[in-house]
């Protein structure tokens, strides 16, 4: 009997899973991630609760008693365990403490490249209580000095490959009164003092846990920059709770403790940083770290190292597809891909091309208080929606006027959502679940990323600047960025849509496409920046029959840029502005430039043709 009723429960069971597989294909999906999620949210509760607060660092220094002789970072010929990270940090955490005199609270910049000593520097400074703001080593000039003023830091800490561009601005740093380290043996160079010496010189015993007693999961934590596509770089306030955030994407991705993680991308950047290596230290797994991407190294550094889950922004999976193709391409170990930009027809490429490889597509700004996972594997799309996870998040699509730049407001004053299917700005609600910090020392920018009054008097929402568009299935799809759409002829112009259709003539390698102004005429004009294929030369008339079968007249590139290179940030995002305002102008831009005349393709531009067009005798 009892068996009886035992069999009709688990059938009951059978039949009412697969009930609910019938009416949506992805139940198992969303399964998984309600109970991933659950588990979260109880650690994060449990971490607000504890005292001492228990930060990222508290789990590194577990791990180090768990599993000391672990490999936690391979690094060219070099590997370190966990327990020799936690005594190299101990290292320069005295040598900081000794000679740049930190107290806790203080801040501490990073110029570093990708390096064991950017892990032990930040380790260091973490277990002192004092902040780390992290430089982009790419920067210079009036750039690095901004950055560095917006985080009020003590100390400047760079790398020996860096001394020049420190040298640059050391003049200012030193009428402020800032402490400059390299590391390096030696330094003659007055203002800079050589920390090398003064590191292997210190003791590896800890210090003492009371020095970050006052540690708060709301304590800002870092400093990350954001990569400076419309001007000078900001820097986004991260505080312990944002870490932990951030770190969890990890386990929703599925990243198990015996996994191998490559990471490539810039550790001064969001996704190197907290996906990367916090992710790491959470599921205590080992990280492979490089100083830069090599889409010739990748896949022979992948089998070395014998990786299981890769990162990837931007192009990167598109540089590693267009690479030549080798007959070990599928000769590997890598099980999990964890990134953000990935276009839909280079998805399909690379799985077809390296395997059966998951694909974990997500969504976020670093400074934003909203994000998404797509945890289901959907070709395309950024992230799914989920009960849980809206509950935490308010969030919605709003109607965006392209040619105003300004939300659609309704008879009432109030934002106006958009239905399934449709384009909307995405909006997320600030408050205690969902906080937006800002960024450092820059009131005006932290303003201009609020929305108030969006659907009541007195709310308040953080503007995230994309274009979005949700399907009936729950799936989330990005389409652009509001200052990248442009409006001509009355219609809007998505540069991602633009951009993925030119990607598909033979000879175009990159495409980058935005919107210029034209004397005379209202909105802005698409122009397109490519770079062609090796040993091919730009194909005009190709080009010109496969967007006039493909694209609406308006959104057709009228100008053609060849480049010999894109300009990208450090984190691979193209960089538009500048084209923008350098324009069409033959007489400004040295590279070769096309123009689409009606109904007979792509010619070279000459100086007489602008002089037409900036005249009104061509009308566009």
């Amino acid at each position: 009997m009892i068996a009886y009723i035992l069999y009709t429960v688990l059938a009951g069971l059978a039949v009412l899973l697969l009930f609910l597989y019938l009416r949506n294909p992805y139940f198992f999906q969303d399964l998984r991630y309600t109970i991933t999620s659950i588990k979260i949210g109880i650690s994060i509760n449990r971490f607000q609760k504890q005292k001492p607060f228990y930060s990222i660092l508290d789990r590194f220094l577990d791990q180090a008693k768990k599993q000391p002789h672990k490999k936690f970072i391979l690094f060219e010929d070099s590997s370190y365990t966990y327990s020799q990270a936690d005594r190299e940090s101990n290292k320069v955490a005295r040598a900081l403490s000794t000679h740049a005199h930190l107290k806790p609270g203080d801040t501490v910049a990073l110029f570093l490249g990708n390096e064991p000593q950017f892990v032990w520097m930040w380790l260091a400074l973490a277990k002192l209580g004092c902040t780390a703001s992290f430089l982009n080593y790419n920067i210079r000039s009036k750039s690095l000095l901004h950055c560095f003023s917006c985080c009020d830091a003590k100390v400047l800490v760079a790398g020996a490959d860096l001394q020049d561009a420190v040298e640059e601005v050391l003049p200012t740093l030193k009428q402020q009164g800032i402490r400059v380290f390299i590391l390096s043996e030696k330094c003659d160079v007055e203002g800079i003092e050589s920390f090398s010496g003064k590191i292997q010189q210190a003791s590896d015993q800890p210090v003492s846990p009371e020095l970050r007693a006052n540690i708060k999961i709301k304590s800002p934590a870092l400093y990350i920059y954001t990569s400076g596509t419309t001007g000078l770089p900001k820097a986004a306030v991260i505080n312990h709770e944002r870490v932990w955030m951030a770190t969890f994407l990890q386990a929703i991705a599925g990243v198990r403790s015996d996994d191998v993680i490559y990471i490539y991308l810039p550790l001064y950047h969001s996704a190197g940083f907290l996906m990367g290596l916090c992710g790491a230290i959470e599921n205590g797994i080992t990280v492979v770290l490089r100083r830069k991407f090599s889409a010739s190294h990748f896949w022979n550094d992948c089998r070395k190292y014998n990786v299981t889950v890769i990162q990837y922004i931007g192009e990167i999976m598109r540089y590693l597809c267009n690479a030549p193709k080798r007959d070990n391409d599928r000769d590997h170990k890598v099980r999990l891909a964890l990134g953000n930009g990935i276009r839909s027809d280079t998805w399909a490429d690379f799985l077809q091309r390296f395997g059966d490889i998951c694909i974990c597509e997500c969504y976020g700004a670093t400074e934003g208080n909203v994000g998404f996972v797509n945890y289901c594997g959907r070709v395309g799309a950024i992230g799914k929606e989920h009960f849980l996870y809206k509950m935490a998040c308010k969030y919605a699509l709003i109607r965006y006027d392209t040619e105003k730049e300004e939300p659609v407001k309704d008879s009432r004053g109030f934002c106006i959502e958009v239905p399934r299917g449709e384009t909307g700005l995405l909006v997320a609600k600030i408050g205690k679940r969902a906080p937006f910090s800002g960024y450092a020392k820059n009131t005006q920018q932290t303003e201009k990323k609020k929305l108030r009054d969006v659907f009541v008097k007195g709310d308040l929402y953080f503007n995230s600047g994309d274009l979005l568009k949700i399907d009936h299935e729950g799936f989330i799809f990005f389409q652009d960025r509001i200052g990248d759409t442009f409006r001509w002829k009355g219609e809007n112009v998505a540069t991602t849509e633009v951009a993925d259709h030119l990607l598909t003539v033979d000879c175009i390698e990159e495409a980058n496409v935005y919107g210029v102004k034209v004397p005379g005429h209202e909105g802005r004009i698409g122009m397109a920046a490519l770079t062609l294929k090796e040993n091919m030369e730009f194909d005009g008339k190709a080009t010109y029959q496969y967007v006039k079968s493909c694209l609406p007249s308006y959104a057709r590139p009228r100008f053609i840029r060849i480049q010999d290179a894109l300009v990208v940030t450090g984190t691979f995002k193209q960089m538009k502005v500048k084209l923008a305002e350098e324009g069409f102008n033959p007489a400004v831009i040295k590279d070769p430039l096309f123009y689409l005349e009606d109904n007979k393709g792509y010619i070279p531009m000459t100086q007489e043709i602008f002089n037409s067009i900036a005249e009104g005798k061509i009308r566009l």
